[in-house]
Order: structure tokens, then sequence, then C-alpha cells
């Protein structure tokens, strides 16, 4: 159950419901982080913006991007985003069995050494403090320019937000990416722990 509960939508000025209606075409789904947020509009706006340019056209693949989004949360141990990020890359037509490898990316043929340097930055880059070396920036480089290191990077800030935000606000998980993460996410890696919306 959320620390803070989600506002009805219907409570809210057309101008906030638009913006969590567009998120809800996004994801499929109304998102209960959107409705916690939308208590401080201004929040929600800028978070919108950024989530717009993070999400919108870029140099890098929409499934690379929902990838790092993944290694992002379950790097930073957020259930909720994990289970978001899980169920836009499926969205995205990233196969159950990358998702199901995704932790042992090392050592899977189904990852690219493009997408394993990416992965690899992502646990780096997502921890706190910061984890990331000149080194690691120099095999980045070997497979992307500074324009997709800059976006890649985006990706992993935006959801260094999202993952604190919900983890702090044990924001409960909406029906279609709990479903989707109980069915799809096993071997113990996933559960929906405080993120249950019981």
């Amino acid at each position: 159950m959320s620390r803070i509960a989600p506002l009805p939508l219907e409570s809210l000025p057309a101008e906030i419901k638009e913006i969590l209606q567009m998120g809800e075409s996004m994801l499929g789904f109304m998102p209960n982080d959107g409705l916690i947020m939308a208590r401080r509009p201004g929040l929600l706006k800028a978070l919108s913006q950024l989530v717009g340019e993070v999400w919108g056209p870029g140099r890098l693949d929409l499934a690379l991007k929902q990838l790092i989004a993944e290694m992002s949360s379950k790097t930073a141990g957020c259930m909720y985003r994990t289970a978001h990020a899980a169920y836009a890359a499926s969205k995205s037509g990233v196969s159950k069995e990358k998702l199901d490898a995704i932790w042992h990316f090392e050592s899977s043929k189904l990852f690219s050494d493009a997408e394993k340097a990416a992965l690899r930055f992502t646990i780096a880059a997502s921890q706190s403090p910061a984890a990331t070396t000149d080194d690691d920036f120099s095999e980045l480089k070997q497979f992307y320019d500074e324009e997709e290191i800059v976006e890649l990077m985006g990706v992993i800030a935006c959801f260094g937000f999202l993952n604190r935000w919900n983890d702090n606000m044990a924001t409960a998980l909406e029906n279609k990416p709990l479903k989707f993460s109980e069915k799809n996410l096993k071997g113990g890696e996933w559960h929906p722990g405080k993120h249950s919306n019981l």
C-alpha cells in the first residue's frame, strides 16, 4: 500500500489529467506514482517533460533503452520500477528470454557486446554513490558516440529519480505490471514487497 495515497484522477485539474492520461496511453495503465506526484503539479509537469525527452525519438534503440531502465531499477532494488520496466520492455518486443537473462547478461549469448557495455555502465551509474570510472566511459565509446552516451545517461538519471521516488513512497503496483511480473519475473529476483497493492 502506498505511503501517500494516489489522488483520484477525477479530482485533478484538466492539465494534470492530460499529463497522466498521456502516461496511461504510453504504459497501458494509469500510473500510481503520477497520481501521487499530482499533489505537486509542478513536479509532475517537470517529470513529464523529462520522461518525454528520455523516451522520445533519439539515437538509441527503444529496446536498449528499456533494458537500461530495467537494469537501473534492478540495481537500485526498486521492485515497482523493475516491474514497470520489464512490462514496458516486453511491450516493446524484448523477448522473455532476454528479460530472464538480464541479470546474467555477462555470460549470455542473447546480448551483444554493445548491449553488455551499456548494461555494465548502467550498473555502475545506478549505484549511490555512482561507481563509474574513466574506463567505463572508454568502453562505452567503443560502441556509442557522445550523443548516444548522453541519451543513455538520460535514461539512467530519469530512472534514478523514479526508483528513489517509488521505493521511498512504497508506491502500490498497478494490476497490469503486477500480474506480468508475478508471471514472468521468476527465480527469486523479483517480488512486490512493499509495492503490493493489497
